[in-house]
């Protein structure tokens, strides 16, 4: 499946928008911190580590085929490392959220957000060790990685869309804390969290609009991998 987009050009627009989607943190909510008397500083951590981790990383990885003009074994082991330090800053963010919530005696596990977020995780989780496996070292058979490569991908962009949804719902969860709290509704830290999670949606969908688009330039016939790894074998 590809639609008639360049994918680079795509790519340009998606990093404008990655930018965009720390403003908040950084201007707004104190600063960071994995030790301090403000436990505020503590949760601070896991919005910046999950939108670094999950959404911008998560998402260059999967463009990655895509829009950077080299061998396809450099390109998937781009996407491998992307992944790895996506997943490793999603579990420090959930760790930091964890903290926050058992130092300040609040319960754990109790929202939509973040059950949909241990499963989100546990799925990336899961995705890239037996993508590991399969697709890098050992590695399988050209046959199985053939018939593996279609869910590869599919689950790969499900899990992406999830964790794109899940990053809305919990800057509406966030939201309507501080609001609970005496934050203006109208006010320009609820603007900026609304304008956020906006850009969020739209960067996952330049993300998936780039996974289905155009390659930039053929595939290289000097790879010695049989299987092409594009997500446009979908």
């Amino acid at each position: 499946m590809a639609v008639g987009i360049n994918a680079m050009a795509v790519t340009f627009v998606a990093h404008a928008l990655a930018v965009m989607v720390l403003v908040w943190s950084i201007s707004y909510r104190g600063g960071l911190a994995w030790e301090a008397t403000n436990k505020n500083l503590i949760f601070n951590l896991h919005p910046v580590l999950m939108l670094i981790g999950f959404i911008i990383l998560g998402g260059e990885a999967i463009i990655s085929y895509k829009s950077l003009p080299l061998e396809k074994p450099v390109k998937k082991l781009i996407h491998l490392i992307l992944h790895a330090i996506a997943l490793a800053l999603g579990i420090f963010g959930i760790c930091a959220a964890f903290k926050n919530h058992n130092e300040s005696n609040i319960p754990n596990l109790y929202s939509l957000h973040s059950w949909i977020g241990i499963g989100v995780i546990s799925l990336y989780g899961f995705q890239w060790v037996y993508s590991f496996i399969v697709f890098f070292f050992p590695g399988g058979s050209a046959n199985l990685r053939s018939g593996l490569l279609p869910w590869h991908a599919m689950l790969g962009l499900f899990v992406y869309i999830l964790a794109v949804g899940n990053a809305a719902l919990g800057f509406l969860e966030k939201l309507t804390f501080l609001e609970n709290g005496g934050l203006d509704k109208y006010g320009s830290e609820a603007f900026l969290i609304n304008f956020t999670a906006i850009v969020t949606i739209l960067f996952g969908a330049f993300v998936v609009l780039t996974a289905s688009a155009k390659s930039p330039s053929p595939s290289s016939s000097n790879d010695d991998d049989t299987v092409d790894y594009s997500y446009s074998a979908i």
